[in-house]
């Protein structure tokens, strides 16, 4: 399912393959924070259109493929008290170190505080859009494309899995775990939430774990994703024994307040590395932030 922001508070969707009775039905299930209330009063105030800009009801037929759009309301949102710092930039290029707590891009509860939208106002780019992603949770290095003229050859990287990135991760110390690791596995999306599983049939995942240092009792490890699953090094250290620290999702889903900013899920986009496709040279950013064992 395709999911894109168009503005702070419009957002288009692409609808999965799946059965629901009808538009309602599926929305509900999708997301699962927002009342039935909050969509009728959507619908109702013709804050949800197709690509025609033709208003949606909810009882009409689900369509899969069919693009949506919908509106959202007003939120006060919590300002995250960390900036993202600039690590290099041309007439094509925006490379950043995003903290820990900031939303890569408008979504859900987080519209304003959010790295796309800060960048854009920051620095009147008002065209620029995200290469890849970083769950909010997650800091360090993220890629944007300054000219939209350049943003399909950069994500054909990425598509074609030329672009290398390292990760590091405090978790808990294993004696009897063995390093470098290379796991694979089968990971798909639950069907009751928005967590990831791992399930039986042919890997679909993979992931190279060193261990860097450790104290006895924690350890730092780099990662290397070799396929970019959606929370797949999460998932991947929690199945091991290893859930990464301060990790509220993987083992086990916990609730944590909006403004506690005290306690960052200790993972760090640590460098990523590709051929620039215009100038054929040889790219490698590095986030400035580090890991420390507790």
């Amino acid at each position: 399912m395709e999911s894109q922001s168009l503005s702070p508070m419009v957002h288009r969707l692409v609808l999965p393959a799946g059965h629901w009775p009808d538009l309602l039905s599926f929305l509900l299930s999708r997301f699962r924070h927002v009342s039935r209330e909050v969509w009728l009063g959507r619908f109702a105030e013709g804050r949800v259109w197709d690509s025609e800009q033709r208003p949606c009801q909810p009882n009409m037929p689900y369509r899969p493929g069919l693009a949506l759009f919908y509106q959202r309301e007003e939120i006060q949102e919590i300002p995250v008290p960390f900036r993202e710092q600039v690590l290099y930039r041309d007439e094509r290029l925006l490379v950043v170190d995003k903290p820990h707590f900031l939303a890569c891009m408008p979504a859900g509860q987080h519209q304003r505080e959010t790295l796309l939208y800060r960048l854009q106002q920051r620095l009147d780019l008002p065209n620029l859009s995200a290469l890849h992603r970083l769950d909010r949770e997650t800091a360090g290095v993220m890629l944007l494309c300054i000219d939209p003229r350049c943003r399909d050859a950069y994500q054909a990287l990425f598509r074609l899995r030329q672009v290398q990135k390292t990760y590091h991760a405090v978790a808990r110390f294993r004696p009897e775990l063995s390093f470098p690791l290379h796991y694979r596995s089968h990971m798909q999306e639950r069907a009751d939430s928005f967590l990831m599983e791992e399930v039986e049939g042919e890997a679909n995942s993979e992931t190279v774990m060193t261990l860097l240092e450790h104290n006895g009792q924690w350890a730092r490890y780099e990662l290397q994703p070799l396929t970019g699953k959606k929370h797949q090094l999460r998932l991947h250290m929690a199945r091991l024994g290893i859930p990464i620290r301060h990790d509220r999702w993987y083992p086990t889903l916990s609730p944590i307040a909006s403004d506690d900013f005290s306690h960052p899920l200790q993972l760090l986009a640590k460098d990523i590395r590709f051929i620039d496709p215009y100038s054929g040279e040889a790219r490698c950013f590095s986030s400035q932030q580090t890991l420390l064992l507790p």
